[in-house]
């Protein structure tokens, strides 16, 4: 080649653009662990590192991991194209997302269709923690929502009911069930009806409506409108439970709904002329209905006729009593807020003989009554209680630690098949949970 030929061929190489290069797997891979790292999205708080979890330094690794799939399964494309057939679905732990239900409701709408959600993490033991307590779940749920029934857990939080499986932590299965334009759910634990699952989805104002989720898959099959008389209370906690016969009681402002499960209709109303029901509870019997209202009332109800059978008020105390709990020996509830939270005892639902229990959680927590197992339990972030449900005599106390000298919280406990479960969270790692435990022979009812 002269040296005409060469500058003709550099002039050629300068103005003609180089041919497309083809993009690699490598290229892909570069890019997802890019976004990946970026914009990872987090369903429960990040444990500390020293306690083994795993961090967002993952997401670039299984991103990069995960694009190997995607271009192995890239090389069927024009296959699958050409088959026509539909594509099968899958599920983590068992519960599929479109499982079908036979309801005479609705279909749920997209943002209520259940999904299969929360991966295996193996037991972690809580730091000094008390009854051998061991973290089994990593989520962030409400205090007072962890409850049990039909072989399963279930908490809400943020809007979302979910069913967690008791052998080991995980989250089955997921669904969005209220926050809606009359404001955010009311505080308290769902209902287990037989195998359906109760919560309030509306509760504001004079709007009350309950949603009923299969037990297992967690698709809707029932929506219940409450008619409300007045207005709902604003205060309210602890508005849903169900009686020894079965029924919803529900809590609908100057009044009291039974709902009929297997009907989904409003059977009755039980009219209290005291103000907007805060709480209410039915006692072990089914004999007796109790309410509470503002600014601290409690009211004996005939669960039967709704004859009023009694009520009394406490001049001192401001707040109204919350999140009623009913056995045998009387009525639990809560009075406080906040910092001041506290649990109490009422013996023949007598408030002239009402004793307070454990002491004001603090830090924003709740010291919450829950009945489960034969036994009363009160936690927060100072003891954890189990107290006999006839006398309310504390059976056993045992200190809550502290990590770093931060209070820890154990609360809402529930039992099931011989084994207890609570809800943990620990502000100073941000971590929060269900542990499991194993209280002592004097804890059994």
């Amino acid at each position: 080649m002269n040296t005409e030929e060469r500058q003709l061929a550099e002039m050629l190489r300068r103005v003609a653009p180089e041919p497309t290069r083809r993009v690699t797997v490598e290229d892909v891979a570069f890019r997802l662990a890019n976004q990946a790292a970026g914009t990872g999205h987090r369903r429960h708080r990040e444990p500390r590192a020293q306690r083994g979890s795993w961090g967002r330094g993952w997401a670039p690794v299984l991103a990069a991991a995960g694009v190997i799939v995607v271009a192995g399964a890239s090389a069927g494309i024009a296959t699958a194209l050409t088959s026509h057939r539909p594509p099968a679905s899958s599920s983590i732990g068992g519960a599929s997302p479109s499982a079908s239900v036979s309801t005479s409701a609705s279909s749920p709408a997209p943002s209520q269709v259940p999904t299969s959600v929360s991966p295996s993490w193996p037991p972690e033991r809580v730091a000094s923690g008390m009854w051998g307590a061991e973290l089994i779940n990593r989520d962030t749920f409400n205090q007072d929502s962890l409850t049990s029934g039909d072989g399963s857990l279930y908490a809400t939080g943020d809007g979302n009911l979910a069913r967690i499986d008791p052998a080991n932590g995980n989250v089955l299965a997921s669904v969005s069930y209220g926050a809606s334009a009359a404001g955010p759910p009311v505080p308290g634990a769902p209902v287990v009806t037989g195998s359906t699952v109760w919560v309030p989805s509306e509760y504001a104002g004079t709007s009350v409506v309950l949603h009923g989720y299969n037990a297992r898959t967690l698709a809707q099959v029932a929506s219940v409108t409450v008619p409300v008389t007045g207005q709902v209370s604003a205060t309210a906690s602890g508005v849903l439970t169900a009686g020894p016969d079965g029924d919803l009681y529900v809590a609908a402002g100057s009044s009291v709904a039974v709902v009929n499960p297997s009907t989904r209709q409003v059977i009755k109303q039980i009219s209290v002329s005291a103000g907007p029901v805060s709480s209410l509870a039915v006692s072990p019997d089914g004999s007796k209905l109790y309410v509470s209202t503002g600014p601290f009332q409690l009211l004996t109800y005939n669960r039967a006729t709704g004859a009023q059978l009694g009520g009394q008020a406490i001049a001192d105390l401001t707040t109204t009593a919350g999140n009623l709990v009913a056995t045998s020996g009387g009525v639990w509830g809560t009075t406080g807020v906040g910092m001041t939270e506290s649990a109490w005892f009422a013996p023949d639902a007598d408030l002239t003989r009402m004793v307070r229990l454990g002491t004001g959680a603090g830090a924003g927590l709740g010291s919450i009554p829950a009945f489960s197992g034969g036994v009363v339990w009160i936690g927060g972030s100072h003891t954890l209680e189990c107290a006999s449900p006839v006398t309310g005599q504390v059976l056993k106390s045992v200190t809550i630690p502290t990590d770093g000298g931060v209070v820890e919280y154990f609360g809402s406990v529930t039992v099931m098949a011989g084994r207890a479960y609570a809800y943990y969270q620990d502000q100073r790692a941000q971590q929060a949970g269900v542990a499991t435990l194993t209280p002592p022979s004097s804890c059994s009812g």
